[in-house]
C-alpha cells in the first residue's frame, strides 16, 4: 500500500502539470500579492485533489454511461474559456489598474479591477473561491482518475490516497505559484506589461478550453 501511495503522489504531480490546471491558476494569480497567490494555489490544490477522488469514488460505485462522463470535461473547459473571456474583457475595457500606497512607511503596490477601487478581499474568500474552482476543474478529471485507481489498487478510495494525491498536486501548484509571485513583482511596476500579460493569459485560456471542442 505504501508503494501505491507513492505512485498516487507522483500521479498527482504529473496530473498538476496539465495545461488547464496551470492556466486556471495563472488566470487567478496574475497581478496578485504573494499571500493571495499562495491562497489561490493551496485552495485550488485542496479543492481539486479532494473533488477528483470523491467524483471517482462516486462514479466507480455507479454504472454511468461513458458518454455522460464527457460532460465533466465540457464543464471544466467552459470554466477555462469563461476565465479567458473575462481577462480579455478586463483588458479591452481598461479595468486593470495599479495602485500605490504607503503603510507604516513602506510603499505598497497592488492591482485592482473595475471602475472603482474596493478594499481587499479576506484571505478566506480567496481560499474558498480557488477551492471551488478546483472542484469544478476536478469534474473534468474524473474519467482519468477512475483509470488510475483501477491500475494502482483494487481497494476503496481512502483518506491516505486523497492526501497523497493532493500533496502531489499541491507541490507543483505551490512551485508554480512562487514563480507567478516573482513575475508579479515585476509586472506590477508597469500597467502596460500587466495588461499585456492579462491579454496573453486570456488568449491562452480560451485556446486551452477550446481544445475539448475541436
Amino acid at each position: 500500500m505504501d508503494f501505491g501511495l507513492l505512485i498516487i503522489f507522483w500521479y498527482g504531480v504529473l496530473h498538476a502539470f496539465g495545461p488547464d490546471h496551470l492556466t486556471a491558476i495563472a488566470d487567478f494569480s496574475i497581478g496578485r500579492q504573494r499571500k493571495k497567490v499562495l491562497m489561490v494555489t493551496l485552495g485550488f490544490a485542496i479543492g481539486h485533489g479532494v473533488s477528483l477522488y470523491l467524483f471517482a469514488l462516486l462514479l466507480s460505485s455507479m454504472q454511468i454511461p461513458e458518454g455522460w462522463l464527457e460532460y465533466g470535461d465540457v464543464i471544466a473547459s467552459i470554466v477555462i474559456i469563461l476565465m479567458g473571456v473575462y481577462l480579455l474583457y478586463l483588458v479591452l475595457t481598461d479595468r486593470i489598474h495599479i495602485s500605490k500606497h504607503e503603510h507604516e512607511g513602506r510603499e505598497h503596490v497592488h492591482v485592482w479591477f473595475g471602475k472603482e477601487h474596493h478594499h481587499k478581499r479576506p484571505f478566506f474568500n480567496w481560499l474558498s473561491t480557488s477551492a471551488m474552482l478546483g472542484i469544478l476543474m476536478g469534474m473534468g478529471g474524473a474519467r482519468g482518475m477512475l483509470v488510475s485507481l483501477s491500475v494502482i489498487s483494487s481497494e476503496d478510495v481512502s483518506g491516505w490516497m486523497v492526501l497523497s494525491f493532493t500533496l502531489g498536486v499541491a507541490l507543483v501548484f505551490v512551485v508554480f505559484g512562487v514563480i507567478l509571485a516573482l513575475m508579479n513583482a515585476r509586472l506590477m511596476g508597469s500597467k502596460h506589461w500587466l495588461k499585456g500579460t492579462f491579454a496573453f493569459a486570456g488568449v491562452i485560456s480560451c485556446g486551452v478550453g477550446l481544445q475539448t471542442f475541436l
